[in-house]
């Protein structure tokens, strides 16, 4: 009797932070893991507009063949993260202050949402947390403790989202974000003034269980950025 032929990959399979994984659990998400990978050297600042993104070194980074990358890098062309050219292969986008506006516009209705759904829910097990960074970042704010400000503003945001209760809209809103401050220079957040006072006014309607207040001051808050970014278009 014939022995089966031996059909096992010997290439390595490699998670995000370049760890072997189980075959069958890490193949379904390859495309996604690397993706995700690039996504971050690009939001993180590791990766600048312009940097060229090579097939056979992305490929022997992850430890995959070209395929999967060559998957990826057309997902985060359609993300607007990658810049594909025929011949040229694929390059780091440059960002504008046009894009900022468009994620903004969606990151708006996501924050309302957001914002009337934790307000539902009292703010739920992420009630103490939004008290605790409102209280922060107001005591940075009055101090100009410019360098502190920043992350309580993202932390402010995403504790409302996953406030909300709803998982995918909290995923999705942090890549929003992260999206707005890679193509806004990181600073689009705290720009306008006044930004705890809104942010206290929030996690009060929170927390009092008023979806509709959350979401109209939500509403007004976001809109502030919008219009700050519009300003600068011209």
């Amino acid at each position: 009797m014939r022995p089966e032929a031996d059909t096992t990959d010997p290439t390595p399979v490699l998670t995000i932070d370049g760890s072997p994984t189980g075959e069958d659990a890490q193949r379904p998400t390859t495309r996604e893991a690397i993706a995700a990978a690039i996504r971050d050297d690009v939001l993180d600042g590791r990766l600048a507009p312009g940097d060229r993104l090579p097939e056979p070194m992305l490929a022997q980074r992850f430890g995959v063949s070209r395929v999967p990358v060559r998957e990826a890098l057309s997902q985060l062309q359609s993300e607007g993260f990658v810049h594909l050219e025929r011949y040229k292969g694929a390059t780091v986008s440059g960002a504008s202050r046009t894009d900022a506006l468009e994620v903004m516009q969606v990151r708006r209705g996501l924050e309302v949402f957001g914002a009337r759904l934790a307000a539902e829910r009292q703010g739920g097990e992420f009630a103490e947390q939004l008290r605790m960074v409102t209280e922060s970042g107001t005591a940075a704010e009055q101090r100009q403790q410019h360098d502190a400000v920043p992350p309580l503003v993202m932390q402010f945001h995403a504790l409302v989202a996953e406030a909300s209760g709803n998982r995918e809209l909290a995923r999705t809103l942090d890549r929003t974000l992260r999206r707005i401050a890679w193509v806004f220079d990181r600073e689009v957040a705290t720009r306008a003034d006044g930004c705890w006072r809104d942010h206290t006014a929030i996690a009060g309607a929170i927390l009092d269980g008023s979806p509709v207040q959350a979401g109209y001051l939500m509403d007004e808050h976001v809109r502030k950025d919008e219009d700050l970014v519009r300003s600068l278009l011209h």
